[in-house]
């Protein structure tokens, strides 16, 4: 917020790690340069629980709080809305209400958008008009595909808070069919303990149906049901009974996913999980697990024959990232599982599976640097052929895609130095590293040298039992040709063809058997004496 430009930064920390404070400080700091906040929540509820939360923190400077969402009266709306453009509220948090032409600030300096991951791209669209010569502070634990693609490309700035809270328990997650029993004893099991449920059935239709059913299941719970298209004042009266510890199990909809802290609620089930979304997911179980009691997350599923593909990896991620600061790791996962969608459209997700998710990102990458005005230049993906093998062996990693991520970390290997950290964590994964892998390793190191000589073939022959190399350069040639000539004129192992390529007779070296750190001490040496300075 200090520089001179307007800040636009993404915040991403795990459910309950203490975004809320940061943007706490970070208003505090707005309204003492004399400036307004406006702080964009997704629901009603979230609104009134930061409006509580926001007075109270406060309250002992002079500082006006203001809340507009469809919970306030008419005429309380019209007084917030004309304190706003008269600069009388100094901090003004809303639903989407906010994003209404007929509210005009007077001198807005920050915004901060809670649970960004709730919000769709028109509403986004509307927030560029507040965000003009505004600071921007976006809060979310699970940030959707396009917002975490434009962080990691830098188009947004990024921080990951990732220190729980002390005391703070891992939710214990299950996953299960729908079955009575089961339900009868994790609401009974939280209820003789102190504590409350949150039981979530996505569809308003089946809600009320679904509540009978529990009543009758445990009749000695105290179970109320809330959704959002309740009357406002109905809802606000269930929720600060909930609060008070008056109900035990409240059924609702996921507008509890948001933000919602109540640490006497420690058990959630989640009915027909496999509809939901990661985050979702994610946000859902995060609600419970706040006052240092270990609490149990329930998954209710159909048969896994009548769950889509998709689903099935969205149940796997989130049963698999049950430890603290697994929601950055999350969003990263549906990032590649979904796709980035587009940077200057309306799509979130997608766009992914026609190319793959590698491929995708360097053309988007190769796309930014052009519209930016940098220098394009491929990258050169040399071929070496060297007649021994040279792979990850199946009886060395059994996993295909753990050999392929093992592959792709391979090519991205940038020194000597990582590839002996390589080697070594490979040993202490997998076991000893059998010649193969140890081939595959100097040949990468190879290609690391032939990219910087330009060189785009290397072909490995025997004339006469005496080994030679043939380097074949690119279209543009070796980085400094008249170097070049001079270091051949200087050994009598290299000779230069007419038609431009290089033929090397390397030293044998009898320790090493396959010879290939002799090619590439080799290279090394003619990289330094061709492109010296």
């Amino acid at each position: 917020m200090q520089e001179p430009r307007p800040m636009d930064r993404l915040l991403c920390g795990d459910v309950g790690y203490g975004k809320t404070e940061v943007a706490m400080r970070a208003v505090f700091k707005a309204v003492e340069d004399g400036k307004q906040v406006a702080i964009l929540v997704p629901t009603t509820l979230l609104a009134e629980q930061h409006e509580r939360t926001f007075l109270q923190r406060f309250q002992r400077y002079p500082v006006t709080v203001e809340a507009l969402s469809r919970l306030k009266p008419k005429q309380k709306q019209r007084d917030i809305l004309a304190g706003i453009s008269q600069g009388r509220v100094d901090i003004i948090i809303g639903t989407h209400r906010l994003l209404q032409p007929d509210v005009k600030f007077k001198d807005l300096g920050l915004l901060v958008v809670d649970e960004e991951h709730r919000f769709g791209v028109k509403h986004k669209e509307r927030l560029k008009r507040l965000k003009q010569n505004v600071d921007c502070l976006t809060l979310t634990a699970t940030p959707i595909p396009r917002t975490l693609q434009l962080s990691l490309l830098g188009i947004r700035d990024l921080s990951v808070i990732n220190t729980p809270p002390r005391d703070r328990i891992p939710v214990k997650t299950f996953m299960a069919e729908f079955d009575d029993s089961l339900i009868k004893e994790a609401i009974e099991r939280e209820i003789s303990r102190g504590g409350q449920v949150f039981f979530v059935h996505n569809r308003i239709k089946g809600l009320y149906r679904l509540a009978e059913h529990i009543k009758r299941l445990t009749p000695d719970a105290r179970t109320e049901v809330i959704h959002g298209q309740m009357n406002p004042t109905e809802l606000e009266e269930i929720m600060i009974r909930f609060v008070r510890g008056d109900i035990d199990c409240l059924m609702c909809t996921t507008i509890i996913e948001s933000g919602i802290d109540i640490p006497s609620a420690n058990t959630t089930i989640i009915n027909r999980a496999d509809k939901l979304g990661l985050a979702d997911l994610y946000q859902l179980r995060g609600r419970v697990g706040r006052a240092g009691e270990q609490a149990y997350a329930y998954l209710l599923i159909p048969r896994i024959s009548e769950m889509g593909k998709e689903s099935i990896k969205r149940l796997k991620a989130i049963m698999e990232l049950s430890v603290f600061g697994g929601g950055f790791r999350l969003a990263m996962q549906d990032l590649q599982i979904r796709g980035a969608g587009n940077i200057l459209g309306v799509s979130q997700s997608g766009s992914i599976a026609e190319v793959g998710y590698e491929l995708y990102l360097e053309l988007l990458q190769k796309a930014i640097d052009e519209f930016k005005g940098l220098p394009q230049k491929d990258e050169i993906d040399p071929e070496v052929n060297l007649g021994i093998p040279a792979f990850i062996p199946e009886e060395y990693v059994p996993d295909v895609e753990q050999r392929l991520l093992l592959y792709r970390r391979m090519a991205r290997l940038e020194d000597n130095e990582k590839d002996d950290d390589f080697s070594l964590e490979l040993g202490d994964r997998f076991g000893p590293i059998p010649g193969e892998v140890a081939s595959l390793l100097k040949v990468m190191g190879i290609k690391r040298t032939l990219r910087l000589l330009n060189v785009i073939r290397l072909d490995r022959s025997f004339s006469n039992k005496k080994e030679r190399i043939v380097l074949s350069f690119g279209p543009e040639g070796p980085p400094c040709p008249e170097k070049l000539i001079a270091a051949v004129q200087k050994n009598r192992q290299w000779r230069l063809l007419p038609d431009g390529r290089l033929i090397i007779f390397p030293e044998f070296n009898e320790e090493e058997g396959d010879n290939l750190a002799s090619i590439r001490q080799t290279l090394q040496v003619l990289l330094k004496m061709a492109t010296k300075v």
